[in-house]
């Protein structure tokens, strides 16, 4: 009776342990826009000098989550983008390059963040990753 008791207490556990917060966002396939903001930001080679996940040139920015960043944007990234900076040249992009180039990033940027998170774990063993913490 005791035994029983255990392992159905320990079957319930396992089965809430194994199923707790282990919904992992799903991505929609990348559209158009999407893959042509790419093909333009590898033709402009901008990851010469920015960085996506930590990897790339160091001249500017990391641009993992530029569009979702407190004090940036999508109109941030735009302004940057339609008319460069001392050190980013204007590539003359028209309209349309543009919306790509920021639909990739918003692309990019739903895909994670960087710097990772310190996630923070629960007594049971799962991960909370909704009260994590970036480290530096």
């Amino acid at each position: 009776m005791i035994l029983g008791s255990f392992c159905a207490a320990f079957a319930v556990y396992s089965a809430y342990v194994w199923t707790a917060a282990t919904d992992i966002p799903q991505h929609r396939p990348p559209g158009d826009q999407v893959k042509a903001g790419l093909a333009l930001f590898q033709e402009k080679n901008c990851i010469a000098c920015h960085q996506l996940y930590g990897l790339g040139g160091h001249m500017g920015p990391d641009l993992t989550n530029v569009v979702s960043a407190p004090d940036k944007g999508v109109d941030h990234a735009k302004a940057f983008i339609e008319s460069g900076t001392s050190k980013m040249p204007n590539f003359n992009l028209g309209e349309k390059q543009v919306d790509a180039l920021v639909q990739f990033l918003k692309f990019v940027d739903s895909s994670g963040t960087y710097p990772a998170k310190t996630p923070e774990m629960s007594w049971y063993g799962t991960v909370a990753y909704g009260a994590a913490k970036h480290t530096q």
